[in-house]
Order: C-alpha cells, then structure tokens, then sequence
C-alpha cells in the first residue's frame, strides 16, 4: 500500500515544534525579551506572527500600537496590567491563564506588576512585519480599572 501524499509531506510540513527550551535559549536571563516561535511569511503560510515576550520584574515597555494588525496575548507567567487609549486611560490587571485582544491601531502598554518575577506572554500578530509604532503619551493616572 502507498501512503497517501499528503501524508508524506504532512510529516515534514504538517506540524511544526518549537520546544520550550528553543524559545527559552533565545530569551536568556528575566531581562525584557521577546522570541518568535513561528514567522510564516515567505513559507506559503500566512503573514501570522506567534511568539514569547518577556517583562523583567517592575519593567514596563512603551506605550505603542501595531498599525493595521490584530494582536492577541495570553498570559502564561506573572501578574501584569495592560493599559490603553489615546492616553492609557483604562486598565485591567492580568495573570496567568488570560488572554487579552488588541484590535488594530489601539495604543497600549504592558506592565510587570511584580518586583521579583517575570511576566511573560505567549503573542500572535495577524502579521510577520513587526510593526510596531512606538509614541510619546503622559498616561492618565490613575486610569480606569475595566474589568
């Protein structure tokens, strides 16, 4: 019996692995990081980005948006808050096991809550361009805790 081709090719196209240990080589140490586990773009696939970030303890990273593009995050470790708006005037704290979705163009900020542990985040972009278009913003505080 032959095996059927998509079985051929799905055995080395089907399925792609990328290891803890991978993702963890590339962002050495609790310093803010960020890793791609999948990239698509040039592979047939599609534009989709999907990867780890990392806030060392207290860190926060600019306030910033991804132009046209969807971004949604899970939180996998840590205790955070995501702000957001033209002036980061709303909040909601986040731990392990949320997911949080920006639409496009929503300015926003991620913040490590904890003084002593890293906050990371498993990301998928509906693009693998990497836009991200930091800005100036004195934020609202404080701002409105949504829940």
């Amino acid at each position: 019996m032959t095996a059927h081709p998509d079985l051929v090719r799905w055995r080395t196209e089907g399925v792609k692995i990328v290891r803890a240990w991978q993702l963890a080589n590339a962002m050495p140490g609790e310093a803010t990081s960020r890793a791609t586990a999948f990239e698509f773009s040039g592979s047939g696939g599609q534009r989709t980005w999907i990867g780890a970030v990392r806030l060392a303890p207290g860190d926060r990273n600019n306030a910033h948006h991804h132009d046209r593009h969807e971004v949604m995050v899970y939180v996998a470790a840590g205790r955070g808050r995501i702000c957001w708006g033209e002036r980061l005037e709303f909040a909601a704290d986040i731990s392990p096991g949320d997911f949080v979705y920006f639409a496009p163009y929503v300015p926003h900020r991620e913040i490590n809550l904890d003084a002593e542990q890293p906050l990371e985040f498993v990301v998928v972009r509906s693009d693998s361009e990497r836009i991200s278009i930091d800005f100036d913003v004195v934020p609202v505080e404080p701002p409105e805790i949504v829940l």
